[in-house]
């Protein structure tokens, strides 16, 4: 197996902002914090221009299927997470654990579904529409989410100004690409390649810049290797518990196997572009920003190579 190219990208990004953070911090020359703010707004501006409302529209009907990948990304995850909410005793600990129900109550993420989808020989418009709609929900599910436990971490989380910002940045051109999809809709997915590659780009200039002030205020101190081990092990068995429960529900449900596949792929996603720009909202102001990309980044590394083995698996079947 191939290392992924972004997941490559992502490391050489982070080990730049290692050595050489300077240009992350608020005492920069360069204005990243406005580029990545207005990068923001052109991605999910994108992602409205992308969204085909006819389309999302027949999707409804499989709504058993719908309901399946919904539950498994904005209740089951974040359930297991918060299942050890209680043994959590240190400020450290706690920190450990909102970072990974940080990543727990992000949405799926849409490209690496439906490519995996379709590599997998599953049911890709059922895909699409799930991934989509995630995206949307997370919008406002994933903030709401977070915002009950931000209290006791330094993290400065004000809930007007947060979804001020999410108006501002995400939903504002959201609904502004929604709008003009009718006229430039077939520009955007002519032009997809490119645009995901901008999508890209935004994605790792916010892990530098939040990485750079992270390893500036040498936050990652105090994350032990036992620690880094657990978060990864803690990871892995997210995944895989996700991924059997929900064949186990859609076996369950005489799924077909091609919505099975599209089940299991897309309930088990975390967003990376949702997870980098939702940290920038909810704790762009706190050096412990970068500490809270760490489990989603890992988890799509992971996700990506493990779903990627299965798909190559089932869609050699005949």
């Amino acid at each position: 197996m191939k290392l992924d190219k972004f997941v490559l990208a992502i490391i050489c990004t982070i080990i730049i902002a290692y050595f050489i953070p300077q240009f992350g911090l608020e005492t920069s020359v360069i204005p990243l914090e406005i580029i990545s703010s207005v990068g923001i707004s052109f991605i999910f501006f994108f992602y409205g221009l992308k969204l085909n409302g006819e389309k999302l529209k027949d999707g409804l009907k499989n709504w058993k299927l719908h309901l399946l990948i919904q539950l498994s990304t904005f209740l089951l995850f974040p359930l297991l997470v918060l299942i050890f909410y209680p043994f959590i005793q240190s400020k450290e600990a706690h920190l450990l654990w909102l970072a990974i129900f940080f990543m727990a109550a992000l949405p799926s993420t849409v490209s690496s579904s439906v490519v995996m989808v379709s590599m997998a020989k599953g049911n890709i418009p059922s895909a699409i529409f799930n991934a989509s709609i995630s995206g949307i929900i997370g919008i406002a599910l994933t903030p709401l989410f977070v915002g009950f436990f931000t209290n006791n971490t330094s993290a400065n989380f004000d809930y007007s100004s947060v979804y001020l910002k999410l108006i501002i940045e995400i939903i504002l051109p959201v609904v502004l690409g929604i709008f003009l999809q009718r006229f430039f809709g077939k520009y955007a997915n002519k032009y997809s390649t490119q645009l995901s590659l901008f999508d890209k780009s935004v994605i790792l200039l916010i892990i530098y810049k939040s990485f750079a002030k992270s390893f500036h205020q040498k936050i990652f101190s105090t994350v032990s290797l036992f620690d880094f081990i657990l978060l990864f092990s803690i990871v892995i068995v997210l995944f895989f518990i996700i991924y059997y429960f929900i064949g186990f529900i859609a076996n369950k449900l005489n799924f077909s196997l091609e919505d099975k596949i599209t089940a299991q792929f897309c309930g088990t996603k975390k967003s990376l572009v949702h997870g980098t720009v939702f940290s920038k909202v909810l704790f762009g102001t706190s050096a412990v920003s970068g500490f809270f990309l760490l489990p989603i980044m890992l988890f799509h590394a992971i996700q990506i190579l493990i779903i990627s083995i299965i798909a190559r698996k089932l869609g050699a079947r005949n």
